[in-house]
């Protein structure tokens, strides 16, 4: 008797494992997410006509008439999102980039791990948001050791531009651009449509390219024979980085 129930519980048991063999094999692999990197880049120009702009250049200001070589420009841009053919918003993970012409980098963004797809725009923030102005963590790109942080005001330098030139008193200029708390906020969302698909495929690289004009800085400010500087937030930082940003625009993408 003790015999034939063991038979009949291996027989139920090999059986139960049977089922269940051939309902994995039914069901086959979970297919895998594909995922290829995105590639953001700023070109600079200058003035009305859109002269090539560099560090080191000596230019002359369209509006102001100032001389002016710029010798460090560098902003955040944060919270990029593409959105899908679908309409739905795809959002980079711990979004927070430092763009700066002295960096490896330079003027370019690499958005990796982007879910394969077509994408028709994107949208994303000329500056540091207020939750991570507070956050307390600095790492990466925000780290404290880029020199893009007031210790005293507890708030991040959205942009610095610094250079010379013979119309400042100092012969130098150096603006320090933030703010981010009520009418001394600067942090601003661009959204640009791209018109066309940017097609994202496993592996691939296509690449989103933004013109940012400099010279916008002084689109509604003063010259550098009245204003040289400017280290805090207030009025001239909102004037300025406003304009600036406000300029910048999709030039075209490349799959």
């Amino acid at each position: 008797m003790k015999n034939n129930l063991f038979n009949w519980s291996v027989l139920i048991l090999a059986i139960a494992m049977f089922s269940v063999s051939c309902n994995g094999d039914d069901d086959g692999p979970e297919p895998q997410e594909k995922y290829g990197n995105v590639k953001v880049q700023f070109e600079y120009v200058f003035g009305h006509n859109e002269e090539p702009w560099d560090i080191g250049k000596v230019l002359v200001h369209p509006m102001t008439g100032d001389t002016m070589t710029f010798t460090m420009f560098k902003y955040y841009v944060s919270n990029i999102k593409l959105k899908d053919a679908s309409g739905s918003w795809w959002s980079e993970p711990n979004s927070y980039h430092l763009v700066c012409t002295d960096c490896d980098n330079r003027g370019v963004i690499m958005i990796n791990n982007v879910p394969e797809g077509n994408y028709t725009a994107i949208q994303y923030t000329m500056g540091v948001d207020s939750a991570m102005n507070v956050s307390g963590v600095y790492d990466g790109d925000l780290s404290l050791g880029n020199g893009m942080f007031w210790d005293w005001n507890s708030g991040f330098i959205m942009l610095k531009a610094e250079g010379k030139s013979p119309n400042s008193a100092t012969d130098n200029f150096a603006f320090h651009l933030g703010g981010f708390k009520g009418t001394e906020n600067i942090v601003t969302v661009k959204n640009a449509d791209f018109g066309s698909n940017l097609s994202v495929q496993n592996g691939s690289m296509p690449s989103i390219n933004l013109k940012a004009n400099p010279a916008r800085l002084w689109h509604n400010a003063d010259g550098l024979s009245i204003v040289s500087t400017a280290h805090m937030p207030g009025q001239v930082a909102v004037d300025m980085a406003k304009a600036f940003y406000s300029n910048i625009y999709l030039s075209s993408v490349s799959n």
